[in-house]
């Protein structure tokens, strides 16, 4: 078995969609449109591993934006294949404006890895 995709509902979709590719490199599919249900998403591929599926629809409920820890899924982790990129892409997120709130350091778990926020503060966990 793998994870196939991952989902995020979002509030601003052309922005987020610009946001992964930009940054990690997602090739983002036709944008999917069902106007009976209101329902707007796009499904993003990386070079390898599950894709990401941004999706919209205006009814939505806002979440709190609580940049705590809290019950269900956390983050998820890119990894970018070296110490000097997860350097590199932490230093380019924070010079655009982008914040983040793990620093890169070794973890004792044997990662090396920074964490970020992406434009709607979903933690992005970058690692080797």
């Amino acid at each position: 078995m793998k994870i196939e995709h991952l989902a995020i509902w979002v509030n601003d979709l052309e922005r987020m969609r610009l946001f992964y590719e930009t940054y990690f490199g997602g090739k983002a599919g036709k944008r999917y449109h069902n106007p009976a249900k209101n329902f707007t998403s796009y499904f993003l591929s990386f070079e390898q591993g599950p894709r990401l599926e941004l999706m919209h629809r205006p009814d939505m409920a806002q979440k709190t934006i609580n940049r705590e820890e809290q019950i269900g899924i956390t983050h998820f982790a890119v990894s970018v294949g070296a110490k000097a990129r997860v350097d590199e892409l932490t230093e380019k997120l924070r010079e655009s404006g982008f914040k983040v709130i793990g620093e890169p350091r070794s973890t004792g778990d044997g990662y090396y890895e920074s964490v970020v926020l992406d434009p709607e503060f979903n933690r992005i966990e970058i690692t080797i």
